[in-house]
């Protein structure tokens, strides 16, 4: 009786979610699950923290409709988290109604409430990247007389060099890379389709230096993480974004014309594969350097490009005291925290 008690209750509903639903019944990808586990970890911060419900008391009564409510609007105001990323939040929570409803049919009614959440609508923003001279200097401001700051450098140049997502870097171990000319980093990303991207020679040797300097060279160091915090674990993305930010308010500073948009790990791809656009690289090379199924995908970046030089001649034309002719634009068409924390 314990034991079903137990399986019940909010925590043993959310082991059996993370731990069998998830990989098993669903097999979704690691990437996937770790997302899902953020999402429940900062719903019981914000029970925590906000509603004063310490994990260890948190039952089926604290997860309502009204409560999801309010954890999403948190989210968005208190953590500046992105409509995007609150709709994949509300997501994760939904799968996890799903389980608890055919697992336990008497909470079926609130999450029939909250699977009623409708996602919320994005507003499109523009496609934010920064130039080259921006990323220039922003690698200048690192101190690599430390050897923090020599980890920062590799980190934030491979970042942008190979156009990976951040939890592509994240998971990279010093046995992903081939230092020899060609220099490659073999990349995993969404549903785990894995893909090689070439090193520029600068980067290649600029790696190999930071792997020698962590002792990360010998072969059995191969699986170990490529960055890793002083817990020697593996970064997260915040810490990722940590690491990046340190850099940005330096380089305002000293150019408050520079680096006006927010910066995130996201940026650096958005960015590499700007500039690989305007030296006219085709589309289809840069759809395979970003992992992109289709290159449909990519034709964002030659779209904004676009957009960007019709600007350009635009201000020229009221440079001149002119009036550039009208035409028509294409584009209209606790322990259960410890528990979460602990899944990899």
């Amino acid at each position: 009786m314990t034991m079903k008690k137990n399986n019940k209750s909010f925590s043993g509903m959310l082991e059996v979610f993370f731990l069998t639903y998830l990989p098993g019944e669903l097999g979704l990808s690691s990437n996937t699950i770790r997302s899902y586990r953020d999402t429940f970890i900062q719903f019981l911060s914000y029970m925590d923290n906000v509603k004063k419900v310490s994990p260890d008391k948190l039952t089926f009564e604290h997860f309502n409709k009204e409560d999801i409510l309010h954890f999403l609007k948190w989210l968005e105001d208190s953590n500046g988290n992105t409509t995007n990323t609150r709709n994949q939040r509300l997501g994760a929570i939904k799968s996890f109604c799903k389980l608890v409803m055919y697992k336990c049919p008497e909470f079926v009614h609130q999450c029939t409430d909250i699977l009623g959440i409708r996602a919320k609508k994005q507003r499109k923003d523009s496609l934010k990247y920064i130039s080259f001279d921006e990323l220039t200097c922003l690698l200048s401001q690192i101190n690599t007389k430390t050897k923090k700051g020599r980890r920062d450098l590799v980190l934030i140049s491979l970042l942008y060099n190979t156009g990976a997502r951040v939890q592509e870097l994240i998971n990279l171990t010093p046995g992903d890379l081939r230092l020899e000319n060609p220099a490659t980093v073999e990349l995993i990303g969404k549903g785990n389709k894995k893909r090689i991207v070439p090193l520029d020679p600068p980067i290649a040797k600029l790696v190999e230096g930071y792997l020698n300097e962590q002792g990360l060279q010998h072969v059995k160091m191969s699986d170990y993480p490529l960055f890793f915090n002083s817990r020697h674990e593996s970064l997260t993305t915040p810490g990722v974004t940590y690491i990046i930010n340190k850099y940005v308010p330096i380089v305002r500073k000293l150019h408050p014309e520079m680096l006006t948009i927010n910066i995130t790990p996201h940026v650096f791809r958005h960015s590499r594969a700007m500039h690989l656009l305007q030296k006219n690289v085709p589309l289809p090379y840069i759809r395979d350097i970003l992992g992109h199924v289709s290159v449909v995908t990519t034709e964002i970046y030659a779209k904004v490009d676009s957009k960007l030089k019709r600007e350009a001649l635009e201000k020229a034309y009221e440079d001149l005291g002119l009036k550039e002719p009208e035409t028509k634009s294409w584009d209209n068409k606790s322990k259960l925290k410890e528990f979460l924390k602990s899944l990899s």
